[in-house]
């Protein structure tokens, strides 16, 4: 809500002031850590010689958790019956600030995620999740090929990375700085750390229809 308002101020601002902002609206599919797609929207010439257009989006990519025997060691208990199942997401929240040249777009901004990495043992009796919420920063290009006044076709790549963050399931967690609380045996943050695939350096590739709005 905060950051809808926040844009349409600046859309007000910039009508009042005779830039006429231009406002996209797009949906990408494509691999970012795993398979999935983001919805983003755009503001650009926000300003009078302000260079870059302003975008947020949200995205959800699906992943491979980790290693199911070694979260439940680090995490649980040492039990090794039932049969593992494991799944893993994230949805990502990105700001970007945006340079276009021609029909080419650099951008760059910081990134959220919200990781979930499920494990289940069928036949153990145990059903677990390990999360974290990792803060990033991200760059990439895109390139546009118009479709027709209001829609084009979008193809991009860009880098992601994701800062070590908290991983934690049921009461025990696991923090970068040394802080374990509940921990199991002797197991450290980097244990943690190697048995769950959290994001953090990830390479993105996408393509997308993108569709102006005004």
């Amino acid at each position: 809500m905060k950051k809808t308002m926040f844009v349409m101020l600046i859309f007000l601002a910039g009508e009042a002031y005779g830039t006429r902002p231009h406002l996209y609206s797009g949906l990408n599919l494509g691999f970012n850590g795993g398979a999935g797609f983001n919805f983003y929207t755009e503001l650009d010439n926000v300003a009078e010689d302000f260079p870059f257009s302003m975008r947020v989006a949200v995205g959800l990519f699906f992943r491979d958790p980790g290693n199911a025997d070694s979260a439940r060691r680090i995490f649980i208990n040492d039990a090794r019956n039932g049969t593992p199942e494991d799944r893993g997401h994230f949805w990502q929240f990105d700001f970007d600030l945006v340079y276009q040249k021609n029909r080419w777009k650099l951008y760059f901004g910081p990134r959220y995620a919200r990781f979930v990495g499920n494990f289940k043992f069928v036949g153990g009796n145990e059903d677990f999740d390990v999360k974290s919420n990792p803060w990033g920063i991200g760059v990439g290009a895109e390139r546009y090929y118009r479709i027709n006044r209001k829609l084009s076709l979008t193809l991009g790549a860009g880098l992601n990375y994701f800062f070590k963050s908290v991983l934690y399931a049921h009461d025990t967690s696991y923090s970068p700085d040394g802080e374990i609380i509940n921990g199991r045996h002797d197991y450290t943050y980097d244990d943690a750390d190697r048995a769950i695939k959290q994001p953090r350096l990830e390479l993105r590739f996408f393509s997308g229809l993108r569709y102006s709005l005004r």
